[in-house]
């Protein structure tokens, strides 16, 4: 076996973009040799990339870009090296491949004031731009981006480092708001048939991935080590996302959203999440290389992370899957529409938690209303959660709201063991309601209850469900307010005699059978009940 023909077959995982392989084309470049090229394959150093890590090589990267493109599809290859980059331009039909040891290292930003140079400039993305953040508005200023394109895959085993990318925040210089100023490590809008594999982002700006009205999108295996959002993948259809690890100890790690950043309301759909690790325990960086070094006593981090439906949710969200994940010392599972859209037909089975820093199960359903006017709240229903066991979470135990009007519809939760620190007895709270807030597992303060509080909700039923201390705790295990039709069967709760398990409060239908500690009981209506 040659070696072009050694060279075809390693390159051909690139996946959809490989097709230009067989096109009976060499490189572009006038100064490329039949020993130094193969058809289809677009070596960078060959459009003049140097990989020295300093050099700018942007003008290299999109000629070779331009050039696989323009012959119909092809691999740009980058070899062991860093290259560092401003704004690479993706093209349809090609596959960026990142060989062992190659680098793409994005570019120190230049310093507020200077009017040339960096990155593309943020797009306008008027009349838009009032209903989500700066990041969500703008895709151009990033390190590498794509918009109205089609087959394309960014893959191999290398590094994509957001070195000289800002994470968004004022108190950062530049600001990501500056000219020539880049936020994003990979931002793709209107695109369709993505692959994303195998590669690693290192402190990926405000967005690792930000992906906006993305259909056929795959996302597999990939390391995003951050120093904000992980991946959001907003307004897209038909999304897997699978075996990725991502540590985002200041946002998000896995983030679905269904923004109004297109100009209108697009649901984010047939989206599956498996076999995924999500963490914000770790130095960014040392999940990357294998050194798991957790931050300093005292250190301030927020330790957000966590797999999170939200809060952009002008569009919503359909037919979900989420499964076989791991989450660590991190926010839990998350599923919020505040904005006017639907939620709905969502499955989530085989989670384990450890460590999680506030709710580990979070249902909101509330009237945030970012969007343009006349649009009606939302709704959150046919919600499936089995087989979750978290432990060493905080007190706050898990959170299902709903808003006075507009209830959270069927949900069944079963087969979910949770261990919380305990230590809390203050079972006198009570909630606001925070209707038009921003939507958050912490957002209503400490909680009466040490497993479930339940308020505003139709048909719920949950089955096989232990809630355990590790220190004593007087609240009860579940607080139910304004909760219509209610089903508990084989519930443990943390055992003494003095520390009620149930706490009712406006409730209709209620039945709870064969639980250790409750006497299998029925109730038509009750205003108020203990026991």
């Amino acid at each position: 076996m040659d070696k072009h023909r050694r060279n075809f077959l390693r390159l051909a995982g690139c996946g959809v973009a490989t097709a230009g392989l067989t096109a009976p084309h060499l490189y572009a470049a006038t100064d490329a040799s039949p020993s130094q090229t193969m058809r289809g394959i677009y070596d960078v150093r060959t459009f003049g990339a140097t990989g020295d890590g300093t050099t700018i090589d942007t003008p290299a990267v999109n000629k070779a870009i331009e050039a696989a493109s323009s012959a119909g599809g092809g691999t740009v290859r980058f070899a062991a090296g860093t290259y560092a980059c401003y704004s690479i331009h993706l093209k349809s039909n090609v596959c960026l491949y990142l060989e062992h040891g190659a680098t793409i290292l994005a570019a120190p930003s230049p310093m507020e004031g200077t009017t040339s140079g960096g990155y593309d400039t943020a797009e306008s993305n008027a009349p838009w731009e009032s209903y989500q953040d700066f990041g969500h508005n703008h895709w151009h200023n990033s390190l590498i981006w794509g918009e109205n394109i089609q087959n394309f895959s960014i893959a191999g085993p290398g590094l994509i480092w957001g070195k000289g990318l800002s994470r968004g925040w004022e108190k950062e210089q530049p600001r990501a708001e500056s000219p020539g100023v880049g936020n994003k490590a990979i931002a793709l809008k209107n695109c369709h048939n993505v692959q994303l594999r195998d590669f690693s982002i290192l402190r990926g700006g405000h967005f690792g991935i930000l992906a906006t009205g993305v259909d056929n999108l795959t996302i597999d295996n990939l390391i995003i080590d951050t120093n904000r959002d992980g991946m959001d993948i907003d307004c897209c259809r038909n999304v897997r996302i699978s075996n990725c690890s991502v540590n985002s100890p200041w946002d998000d790690g896995i983030c679905p959203k269904s923004s109004f950043a297109l100009g209108h309301p697009r649901a984010t759909e047939n989206v599956t999440i498996s076999n995924c690790y999500v963490t914000g325990n770790y130095q960014p960086g040392t999940l990357l290389d294998g050194t798991f070094k957790k931050f300093p006593s005292g250190a301030k981090v927020a330790r957000t992370g966590g797999i999170k439906f939200g809060t952009e949710s002008n569009g919503g969200f359909r037919n979900i899957g989420i499964a076989n994940c791991v989450l660590e010392g991190c926010h839990g599972i998350a599923l919020e529409t505040a904005d006017g859209a639907l939620l709905e037909d969502v499955s989530i089975t085989n989670i384990t938690m450890r460590d999680i820093v506030s709710a580990p199960l979070f249902l909101r359903l509330g009237s945030r209303m970012r969007g343009p006017k006349g649009a009606a709240i939302g709704q959150l229903r046919r919600i499936l959660i089995g087989n979750v066991v978290s432990s060493n979470a905080a007190p706050l135990g898990s959170v299902l709201s709903g808003i006075p009007g507009h209830c959270i519809q069927d949900v069944k939760i079963s087969d979910i063991y949770i261990q919380h620190q305990g230590g809390i007895h203050d079972a006198s709270i009570q909630p606001p309601e925070l209707e038009n807030a921003y939507p958050e597992a912490t957002m209503f303060g400490p909680m009466p209850s040490q497993g479930f509080f339940l308020r505003h909700m139709r048909n719920v039923d949950m089955s096989h469900i232990e809630v355990a201390s590790l220190h004593p705790d007087t609240r009860p295990t579940f607080v139910l307010q304004n909760v219509k039709g209610a089903g508990f069967l084989r519930i443990q709760a943390p055992g003494s005699p003095v520390v009620p398990v149930f706490a009712l409060y406006d409730v209709e239908d209620f039945r709870v059978d064969l639980s250790r500690g409750v006497p299998d009981t029925k109730l038509a209506k009750v205003e108020s009940r203990k026991f």
